[in-house]
């Protein structure tokens, strides 16, 4: 793979990659490695001209963690998940403190979604993939990544609801 390419390629999609990894791994250490590991196998493997560079990312990184976890020999637990660092920079405190409130209650709500679910939203919402992109990823059909989309926010914004937050 061409360096000049590589380098694009970790400016563009490094920060989510990353954010896509902790919220499988709930691990920074872990998902740092993993995020690195990622773009070896990019160096060694990926073609100049793969047809999506950016769904063949994730879908090595997805794969990656989950060996990585199943040779731990632990599971993927949201329950003692921290929240994933934020890389936005928002100056007023007001601000800061509203959008960390909501982020901390969205958070909290997304820990129950089953896992798939859970992982198509972060994909579909922090990562803005498509949801053709994500299909590839977690290979299903795009016809099933917008039902389990669909099913995850109807969890989340009944969540949301039934702890004060008023979405409508």
């Amino acid at each position: 793979m061409d360096h000049q390419i590589l380098l694009e390629l970790y400016n563009r999609y490094h920060r989510e990659l990353y954010l896509y990894l902790y919220s499988l791994c709930q691990s920074h250490p872990l998902a740092e490695d993993l995020l690195q590991e990622t773009f070896l196998k990019a160096i060694l493997s990926l073609g100049d001209h793969h047809p999506n560079m950016r769904a063949w990312l994730y879908l090595v990184a997805r794969n990656l963690c989950l060996n990585s976890l199943k040779k731990a020999g632990r599971a993927v637990s949201m329950e003692q998940a921290e929240p994933p660092p934020d890389f936005s920079s928002q100056d007023d405190p007001l601000n800061r403190f509203i959008q960390d409130e909501r982020k901390k209650a969205l958070f909290e709500a997304m820990k129950h979604l089953e896992p798939r679910k859970r992982e198509i939203l972060i994909m579909q919402y922090w990562s803005q993939m498509t949801q053709k992109e994500i299909a590839a990823v977690l290979q299903i059909t795009p016809e099933n990544v917008r039902v389990l989309a669909f099913r995850a926010k109807k969890e989340l914004k009944h969540s949301m609801e039934v702890n004060g937050y008023d979405l409508s």
